[in-house]
């Protein structure tokens, strides 16, 4: 939530949440934010999550 409204890379959320550079070729973060969609979005209409192709994960509530 610090980061709402700012596209995060997936490197980024490597190195702040595990403090770990990014191996590309693997998908632990693709994994990670699918299993916090299920917890936050599951049930509601509008989506906190979404996806920004090319660029990474941005949280916002719109």
């Amino acid at each position: 939530m610090r980061n709402r409204n700012r596209v995060l890379s997936r490197g980024d959320i490597a190195e702040k949440v595990w403090d770990l550079d990014f191996d590309t070729k693997t998908n632990v973060i693709d994994v990670y934010v699918n299993f916090l969609r299920k917890k936050l979005d599951k049930d509601f209409n509008e989506k906190l999550i979404h996806t920004q192709v090319g660029m990474g994960y941005i949280m916002k509530d719109h």
